[in-house]
């Protein structure tokens, strides 16, 4: 094994078992295929990672490193953060700091980030401080400056810090001019960690002007203000910030607030209030909200009611509402009328009746629909029938029309084998080598597996 081959394996997910594959072998009793694929010489990241977890996990945390230890002598730093994490753990810093610094000394940002960590962890925090200050402009390593630094009480110079990163006379790092003002920040969350600084010091409220004055920008969907207001049970402020601003993440913050205070009409009326100035997202989110409260039947009047939803990704929304509201041949005939109005039926919006006759006991007529579409033997169009037959509990005619010599097959075909008992062939396949580029089927005239009519 070699470091690069390793990191495309472990990133595209390919000639390996993945991750959640992993998990359901060993809750299904086959350590033994975990170890073997942990141990090969040409060994499985995924299997050694959850196999020495399992060991460590076991008290054989010296075994869980010499599984680990082949993959640690390429060189590839995901092994030995994990080695890292082990040594640690176990009570042995001074190993992990040996281990992780030549990563760090060679570049590697997330090493030197770990090595940081390690050292501030063993009594070591001014020197961690002092390796990770010179690089306050990376967004990852200013993050564990902040976490370091607040540990060695030196919050008043991360504030003095951060806040010279935000000074607006500050020329941009890429252009040299002021023009291009907090877009090119650097680091980008310069203004969430110096709240954070100001909230774990106790100054809730300069936090929050923090967060008003520079602008709370939402990272993974999660807006810093609403969080922050949240955790200090500020929900009047919340909801004046969201409902007045129309941020989509505070928007769904304070409807989750609400929900969990069992006051479903209000977030229901939140929503509503968001979706009548931005439609779309707005409406799925609340036609979930309303499903999730078994109010269904207005679920599906709220998205039948927007004009546009036949057209794009809300269709998907509004069928699996219909199909879970007992309403599938209602859903049909919805679909029949779009069909007309288009006057035919691309393979992604006939997709969409599979699950809706099934849901009518109609599944082998759906079925032999499905085969003699014009798409009907497209790659996609196949996966997209098997997965209808493995939802329907017959995985073994899944399993039969499925290609192994596609990538994306294998990747469905793997689970599926491994639900049938059919463990070593599952592994086999999705450890083999990626197989060849194979040309689509030509298809039918009128239909292109690129246009969306």
């Amino acid at each position: 094994m070699d470091a690069a081959t390793l990191d495309r394996r472990t990133r595209m997910h390919d000639e390996c078992v993945p991750p959640d594959l992993v998990d359901r072998l060993l809750a299904l009793g086959h350590a033994d295929v975990v170890r073997a694929q942990a141990v090969a010489e040409d060994g499985d990241w995924f299997c050694a990672r959850a196999w020495a977890r399992l060991l460590a996990d076991r008290g054989q945390r010296e075994e869980a490193l010499g599984v680990l230890a082949p993959y640690v002598d390429t060189g590839w730093w995901t092994a030995a953060a994990e080695a890292v994490r082990l040594l640690d753990e176990g009570g042995r810093g001074e190993e992990a700091i040996t281990l992780a610094r030549p990563f760090a000394e060679d570049g590697e940002r997330c090493a030197l980030r770990d090595l940081a960590m390690v050292l501030a962890r063993h009594g070591r925090g001014e020197e961690a401080y002092a390796l990770l200050l010179p690089h306050v402009a990376d967004w990852l390593l200013a993050e564990a400056l902040v976490e370091v630094g607040l540990g060695l009480g030196r919050g008043e110079e991360l504030t003095a810090l951060l806040a010279a990163r935000l000074d607006p006379e500050r020329p941009c790092p890429r252009c040299g001019g002021p023009e291009c003002g907090g877009r090119s920040r650097e680091p980008f969350n310069a203004v969430h960690l110096l709240a954070s600084v100001h909230e774990r010091q106790g100054r809730t409220d300069e936090a929050i002007a923090v967060l008003r004055t520079h602008g709370s920008v939402p990272v993974d969907n999660r807006d810093p203000l609403a969080e922050l207001l949240v955790r200090h049970g500020r929900i009047d402020e919340l909801r004046a910030y969201a409902t007045g601003e129309g941020r989509p993440a505070a928007v769904e913050r304070l409807v989750r607030v609400l929900e969990a205070q069992g006051d479903v009409d209000g977030a229901v009326e939140v929503y509503r209030r968001h979706a009548e100035d931005h439609g779309g997202h707005a409406l799925a989110l609340l036609a979930h909200l309303l499903a999730r409260h078994g109010r269904g039947g207005e679920a599906i009047d709220v998205l039948r009611a927007e004009g546009g939803s036949a057209d794009d990704w809300m269709l998907d929304v509004l069928c699996g509402l219909f199909a879970a509201a007992g309403r599938a041949e209602e859903g049909l005939a919805y679909l029949d009328a779009l069909k007309d109005r288009r006057g035919r039926e691309e393979w992604e919006l006939f997709r969409l009746r599979g699950p809706l006759m099934a849901a009518c006991g109609r599944l082998d007529e759906a079925v032999e629909e499905a085969r003699a579409h014009p798409e009907g033997a497209s790659p996609y169009a196949v996966q997209s029938l098997a997965g209808l037959l493995a939802g329907a509990g017959r995985p073994e005619e899944a399993v039969a029309l499925l290609d192994a010599d596609r990538l994306n097959h294998r990747r469905v075909l793997g689970p599926l084998l491994v639900e049938l008992g059919r463990v070593e062939e599952a592994v086999a396949l999705l450890r083999a080598p990626r197989p060849a580029l194979v040309p689509w089927p030509e298809p039918a005239a009128g239909f292109s597996a690129w246009d969306p009519f």
